[in-house]
């Protein structure tokens, strides 16, 4: 039998799981290793302290966006907004995407492993690196669907069952032109009053990004069972496909083509 606690020891909720047999892969006893297993209780702390999503709508696009003539024909933009699963996820489904790559940002290249971010101490969020087409989809219109879409921007260092600094609400521009934009959506979201709550979204400085191993790429796709996946991130693409209908293409743009979905040991 191992032990497990699910849910957030700052607001006070913990939830204790006994559960029999071993532990998922053997070891480790990481948050994410644990989500299949025991993702009902996890569930069900979310609901007691106010996690998650369950509702999405189109907010209002960005007024201020970049316009052409584009620096580049390709360009990159970094975000932050709980586990990368669902990012990653949503953004491989956005047309002009051209890749979404999960990683870490916010760190040092030391810590830039799956086992030491998760730790909560490295100074790393959860991150996904997406490519783009400016001219099919600008900066203005990803951090629309980030907002409407990716993840729940009023949460402070959670969302759903995941709580930690790793799974902050973070936005990571490349230039000046991406902090700007950034800095006037959220006062123009705050001043509409589309959330219940102020946006605690981070504008940071943008680091190296590192990219998460491969067993962690593609997971949404690969992965589509996963209880997690069904409960908290499939949801989403069904959201993107209505609110944001021009934007949303049915086949992901996935990073590893032939990539099973094996994990470490299988």
């Amino acid at each position: 039998m191992w032990v497990v606690f699910v849910g957030d020891a700052s607001a006070g909720v913990l939830i204790r799981v006994a559960v029999f047999g071993e532990a998922p892969y053997g070891s480790g006893m990481q948050p994410k290793n644990m989500k299949a297993v025991v993702f009902a209780f996890a569930l069900l702390a979310s609901a007691a302290y106010g996690q998650g999503r369950d509702s999405w709508s189109a907010l209002p696009a960005p007024v201020v966006d970049e316009t052409p003539p584009f620096a580049s024909a390709i360009e990159v933009a970094v975000l932050a907004g709980g586990c990368y699963w669902g990012v990653q996820g949503v953004f491989q489904h956005v047309d002009g995407v051209l890749d979404a790559v999960s990683g870490y940002a916010g760190g040092a290249k030391s810590s830039a492993r799956y086992d030491a971010v998760g730790r909560g101490d490295t100074g790393h969020a959860e991150s996904v690196e997406i490519t783009y087409d400016p001219a099919k989809i600008t900066y203005g219109r990803l951090l629309q669907v980030y907002f409407s879409i990716a993840h729940d921007p009023t949460l402070l260092n959670r969302q759903g069952p995941d709580a930690g600094t790793q799974y902050r609400s973070a936005i990571f521009p490349v230039d000046g032109e991406q902090r700007k934009i950034a800095r006037k959506y959220i006062a123009q979201l705050d001043d509409a009053g589309v959330f219940n709550g102020p946006i605690v979204t981070t504008i940071e400085n943008h680091k190296t990004f590192y990219r998460a191993e491969d067993y962690q790429q593609d997971y949404l796709t690969n992965s589509p069972s996963d209880p997690y996946i069904i409960i908290n991130d499939l949801p989403k693409i069904r959201a993107l496909e209505r609110f944001f209908p021009a934007l949303y293409r049915e086949k992901p743009v996935l990073v590893l083509k032939s990539y099973a979905g094996s994990r470490p040991g299988e």
